[in-house]
């Protein structure tokens, strides 16, 4: 599976993902950093990547719609911090 984490996913998380077989890319790596959701979510979608974010904008299907991708997952978490993720 093709990922994306978003700029507000941990960047440590990305080994560890990487480890179980996924290609996984960063929103920071790419210096999509700072930039509208919609210039990560176009990206994603013709390079076939599921986003992965703490992002709830991107929850919203009538702005980014999950039947135009691989998937939009959108984690919810009492603190984003790497052991609850």
């Amino acid at each position: 599976m093709k990922i994306k984490l978003d700029e507000n996913i941990d960047v440590r998380l990305a080994p560890i993902i990487a480890a179980a077989g996924h290609d996984v890319d960063t929103v920071k790596a790419e210096g999509l950093s700072g930039k509208p959701d919609e210039t990560i979510y176009e990206p994603c979608r013709a390079d076939a990547r599921v986003v992965v974010t703490l992002d709830l904008d991107f929850s919203n299907p009538l702005r980014f719609d999950p039947a135009a991708t691989e998937g939009i997952v959108v984690i919810r978490v009492p603190r984003p911090v790497l052991p609850l993720v």
